[in-house]
C-alpha cells in the first residue's frame, strides 16, 4: 500500500512520512491509500481486551505500510498515550464505552489533555512529526484552522517543540469562552493564535489559499485534511467496537457528530478495513450541509449560522473529497471536475456523475440533523437515564441515533468533548453547571486576549504575519 492524491492522473505513489509533512497534495488533492489494508477476524479477536496502545499500534502500522519501523512506531504510540496525559484511563483503556440505554452506547474520546476528541489524533501526530523532523534535521511551519477544539488540541501537542512553529486561525465570535481561553493560554514562543473576522470556513479558505501558492506550498496542514490525523483516528473505532460486541463478527452502527467529515471518514476507513460496521450515521446540527449530501446527493454551500454546537457550524466539508474519489470509481479526472464544479457554482449534484443516494446508503451512510431544542432535550434525557452529562455535539449524535437506529443493533455514539467546554448550554438543559475537573478551574480568568493576533480575511496580511514570525 502507498498513498495517492485524489487529483493525480499518474497515481504517483507517496510514502506515509512524505504526506505527514505536506498535508495537501501538490495538485490540490487529498492523500488516500492506494488500497485499504485488511484486518482479519482472527486479528480482531486477538485485540479484544487489549490496551488502547496495542490496538493503535496494530491498526496504525497497517496504514503506514512500514514507513516507520515497528519498534519506533510502538514507542511513538506509547509516548502519545501515556498515563500522565490520559490519567483517567483504566487498565490502559483511554476511550471507554458506556451503555446509555438498550443497545445505545457512548464512546468517550476526550479524557484529556484538552478535553476534546481531537487529542486522540493530535498526540500521535505530534510524536510522529517530531520523529520525522529529527530524522531529517529539519524545521516545520504549520498553518491550521479551527472551529474550536482542533486549535487547543494541536497547540497542546506541538507546544515547546523546537522544530515546529504553529499558526492557528480561529473565528473571532464563533467559539465558547472556554475554547478561546484554552487556546489563549496555550500561546507560546512557537504557538501563534490568529483571530479572524469571519467564520470557520473563512479560516479554512485562507489556509488552503495560502498553501496553494508556490511560496507557501511547504506549509503543513494541522487540520483534519492531513492523512496523519485521519489515520490516527481509525484505531479508536476498533477499540469502541471491541468493547461493545460479544462476538467479533457482530455488526454495529456508529453515529458520528460531523462537520469537516474527518471523524466519520475514519469510521468509513475502519469499515473498509473489515471492521463490522453496518451503518455510518452522520449527525449534523442546523448547519446541515452533510445531511443534504447524504439525503439528496446535492453538495451545496449555504450560509452557516451560530449554534449551541459550534464546532459543527460549517458550510462545507473538506474531507468529503476523499469519499467522492471512492464514489467516482477512484477516477481522478471525475473527482477534479466534481470539486471544480463545486468551487465554481457552490453546488454540485452526485446524480450528474451517476451516483445516487442509494449508492451512498450501500456504502453504509445515512444522516439526520438536530436542533438547539433537540440538544437540550438529549442532554436532559441522557442525564435522566444514565447520570451521564454530555456536551452539545454528542447530544446531536444521540438525537440522530434515536431517530435512525435499529433497536436490535448496537449503536455507538461518538462523544467529542467534555461538557466543561459548554457550560452555558449544559446549565440551560440541566439547571446546573457540572463540576469542573481541577485542571480547568478558573481557566477563563487566566485568558490573555493579547495572545490573539486579530486579522481580517486578508491573504496578504496573513502572509506577512507568517513571514515576520517564522
Amino acid at each position: 500500500m502507498h498513498l495517492i492524491s485524489t487529483r493525480d492522473s499518474l497515481g504517483t505513489p507517496n510514502t506515509y512520512c512524505e504526506t505527514l509533512l505536506t498535508g495537501l497534495a501538490p495538485d490540490g488533492g487529498l492523500f488516500i491509500p492506494s488500497e485499504y489494508p485488511q484486518v482479519s477476524q482472527w486479528e480482531l479477536e486477538s485485540l479484544k481486551n487489549s490496551p488502547y496502545t496495542n490496538i493503535a499500534f496494530q491498526i496504525k502500522k497497517k496504514l503506514i505500510s512500514g514507513d516507520i519501523d515497528d519498534v519506533t512506531l510502538k514507542d511513538l504510540v506509547e509516548n502519545a498515550y501515556t498515563q500522565e496525559k490520559f490519567p483517567n484511563s483504566v487498565d490502559g483503556n483511554i476511550t471507554p464505552v458506556r451503555k446509555i440505554d438498550k443497545n445505545l452506547y457512548i464512546q468517550n474520546l476526550s479524557l484529556w489533555p484538552t478535553a476534546a476528541f481531537k487529542d486522540m489524533a493530535m498526540q500521535q501526530l505530534g510524536q510522529e512529526m517530531n520523529y520525522e523532523l529529527t530524522k531529517r534535521g529539519e524545521n516545520l511551519t504549520i498553518l491550521g484552522a479551527t472551529s474550536g477544539d482542533t486549535g487547543s488540541a494541536a497547540e497542546a501537542a506541538m507546544k515547546g517543540l523546537d522544530a515546529i512553529t504553529l499558526f492557528m486561525l480561529s473565528p473571532q465570535i464563533w467559539m465558547s469562552d472556554f475554547q478561546k481561553a484554552q487556546m489563549g493560554n496555550l500561546s507560546w514562543d512557537n504557538i501563534f493564535n490568529i483571530s479572524v473576522d469571519g467564520c470557520f470556513d473563512d479560516c479554512q479558505d485562507m489556509v488552503k489559499d495560502l498553501k496553494n501558492s508556490p511560496e507557501f506550498s511547504h506549509l503543513w496542514a494541522v487540520n483534519s485534511i492531513n492523512w496523519g490525523r485521519i489515520s490516527s483516528q481509525v484505531p479508536y473505532y476498533f477499540s469502541g467496537y471491541l468493547q461493545t460486541v460479544d462476538e467479533v463478527w457482530e455488526e454495529i452502527d456508529v453515529c458520528v457528530p460531523s462537520w469537516n467529515f474527518g471523524n466519520v471518514l475514519s469510521a468509513y476507513i475502519a469499515k473498509k478495513m473489515g471492521l463490522p460496521i453496518r451503518r455510518l450515521i452522520i449527525a449534523t446540527n442546523e448547519n446541515d450541509v452533510l445531511h443534504k449530501v447524504f439525503s439528496t446527493g446535492v453538495y451545496e454551500i449555504t450560509p452557516s449560522s451560530i449554534t449551541s454546537s459550534p464546532s459543527m457550524d460549517i458550510s462545507k466539508a473538506s474531507n468529503y473529497e476523499r469519499l467522492v474519489f471512492d464514489l467516482l470509481g477512484r477516477d481522478w479526472a471525475k473527482t477534479e471536475k466534481y470539486m471544480q464544479e463545486f468551487a465554481d457554482k457552490k453546488t454540485v449534484d452526485l446524480a450528474d456523475y451517476w451516483v445516487s443516494v442509494e449508492d451512498l446508503k450501500s456504502q453504509g451512510f445515512i444522516s439526520w440533523s438536530s436542533s438547539h431544542a433537540d440538544r437540550l432535550s438529549m442532554i436532559e434525557w441522557v442525564y435522566e437515564v444514565s447520570k451521564t452529562i454530555i456536551d452539545p455535539h454528542t447530544a446531536d449524535s444521540i438525537k440522530v441515533s434515536l431517530e435512525l437506529r435499529d433497536p436490535n443493533i448496537k449503536t455507538i455514539c461518538m462523544e467529542t468533548a467534555l461538557p466543561v467546554k459548554f457550560e452555558d448550554t449544559i446549565e440551560k438543559a440541566l439547571g446546573f453547571i457540572p463540576e469542573r475537573p481541577a485542571i480547568f478551574e478558573s481557566l477563563e480568568a487566566q485568558n490573555n486576549e493579547k495572545a490573539f493576533q486579530k486579522m481580517w480575511t486578508d491573504r496578504e496580511q496573513l502572509k506577512n504575519f507568517i513571514e515576520d514570525n517564522s
